[in-house]
């Protein structure tokens, strides 16, 4: 499941990357410069920080769950599991 869930974080940063001002607030909430992120994104936390900031900001949830056709509660679901606090 958790290979699906990064999976998951990878399209849901993709969606993310496409708009600039999003992005750019998605580095500012992470603390990451554009390289840390490239960089991180094997790591677990990097993941789950990506569905957490959908989570904070259900406009994008929402959003992005339409792009990748998906329930937005599938995405909330998939980082709870990314940060370890769901089964």
């Amino acid at each position: 499941m958790l290979e699906d869930d990064a999976a998951l974080a990878l399209h849901a940063l993709g969606w993310i990357l496409s708009d600039e001002p999003r992005a750019e607030r998605l580095l500012g909430l992470t603390g990451l410069a554009p390289d840390e992120l490239r960089a991180s994104l094997g790591e677990r936390a990097t993941l789950a920080a990506i569905l957490a900031f959908l989570t904070a900001h259900e406009n994008d949830l929402v959003a992005c769950a339409d792009a990748l056709q998906v329930p937005p509660a599938n995405i909330a679901a998939a980082a709870q599991r990314l940060e370890g606090t769901h089964a």
